[in-house]
């Protein structure tokens, strides 16, 4: 079968392993900048993840069966055009706007009453008014992810700063003001097929404190009894239904607060990145979550067999001296825990963003527990 995959970065690299692995042939789509993905491909067209109606020409030539990407909200956009036009699976076109850009996002949910912060999408930084908002405020791009240009506003002399910072990250030029809501946060792994809805695992999520949020370290499973869980996992399948998601992986993000009360921040119409849908899911349960997201682009239904028995697993990301320390501690302690590692040296600089940050190092044990003491407090 001859699938296309969009995107050649490191992100795509377990999806096209697993397609090839799997006997198809590979045709990966991007920009030609010397990633993973190019020298992978079985065929490879340096031609721009955004240029989608190149892609559909260049598909229909090739004759594809069908068409995925992982971990990228921007491949989301040309997977779903590319796949309706060609009569192939994916979620509708219409659903594409919903579930790649946020402001519409909360829209949605609002008109859906799935439980979310009360925001507003602004295009200038000049005239903003926040009335009927309650400080603090998050403001964000409306169609970037990896933490870009998030940012807490306590009062209302930082929001313009804040908006200008991220309409320049913003590549349709909005960006979104909530509310701000708090509680630990999760994330939510999950898969449709034919408009059914399966949720494989939720992740507890470590991200850093001040007015910047970046991600430090993921675990699985979250901790959560089975009354939480199922709480969830309703919130998000309505949410889901919602954005008129119907096929593919999804990466659903809220938070939970004291009370047990759920606000979903986003959801992603693809799979987490950050390693969460490429390693640990199918550490944590045994599901090959990458072999499922390729058969159902060709149509067939995943099996959802776990093929090996499911363990706890957790990624930290390497941010300072501090963590290069923990990895030590770890390699002399537990090194039979460590399942990859891309660990530096010494640290590059400051971590502004999600993309900044040194390395990572992903681990597994038979519980949390175990795993804890090397994640961050």
């Amino acid at each position: 079968m001859k699938i296309a995959i969009i995107g050649a970065s490191y992100l795509q690299e377990p999806l096209i392993k697993k397609a090839k692995e799997m006997g198809h042939e590979t045709h990966v789509f991007a920009w030609e900048a010397g990633d993973p993905g190019e020298k992978m491909a079985d065929h490879f067209y340096p031609i721009s993840i955004i240029e989608k109606e190149r892609i559909l020409e260049e598909c229909k030539r090739i004759g594809i069966d069908g068409i995925c990407s992982i971990a990228s909200d921007l491949a989301v956009v040309t997977v779903n055009y590319v796949a309706e036009a060609m009569g192939l699976v994916a979620d509708p076109d219409k659903s594409t706007l919903k579930c790649t850009n946020k402001s519409a996002m909360r829209e949605a949910f609002k008109r859906g009453g799935d439980p979310s912060p009360a925001s507003i999408r602004v295009s200038s930084a000049d005239d903003i008014s926040t009335d009927g908002l309650k400080y603090p405020l998050i403001v964000k791009p409306s169609d970037r992810s990896g933490s870009r240009a998030v940012k807490l506003v306590t009062e209302k002399e930082g929001i313009k700063e804040a908006v200008s910072d991220a309409l320049e990250q913003s590549f349709c030029g909005e960006a979104v003001i909530e509310e701000y809501v708090t509680g630990q946060e999760y994330s939510v792994e999950g898969l449709s097929f034919k408009g059914e809805h399966r949720v494989l695992q939720i992740t507890r999520k470590f991200t850093t404190s001040g007015d910047r949020f970046i991600e430090t370290a993921h675990l699985e499973p979250s901790g959560l009894d089975t009354a939480m869980y199922e709480k969830v996992e309703k919130t998000v399948i309505h949410a889901l239904e919602t954005l008129g998601k119907t096929d593919g992986a999804s990466h659903s993000e809220l938070r939970i607060d004291e009370k047990g009360n759920i606000n979903l921040i986003e959801i992603g119409a693809r799979m987490g990145g950050d390693c969460i849908g490429s390693s640990l899911v199918e550490l944590s349960t045994g599901i090959d979550y990458v072999r499922a997201v390729i058969d159902i682009a060709l149509g067939n239904e995943p099996d959802l067999k776990p093929v090996h028995k499911g363990y706890a697993a957790a990624i930290r990301y390497i941010l300072d001296d501090e963590d290069l320390k923990v990895f030590k501690k770890l390699s002399d302690e537990h090194p039979e825990y460590i399942v990859e590692s891309s660990v530096p040296d010494k640290i590059k600089g400051g971590v502004t963003d999600s993309s900044a940050r040194s390395g990572y190092f992903i681990i597994k044990a038979e519980d949390s527990e175990s795993l804890l003491k090397y994640l961050p407090a």
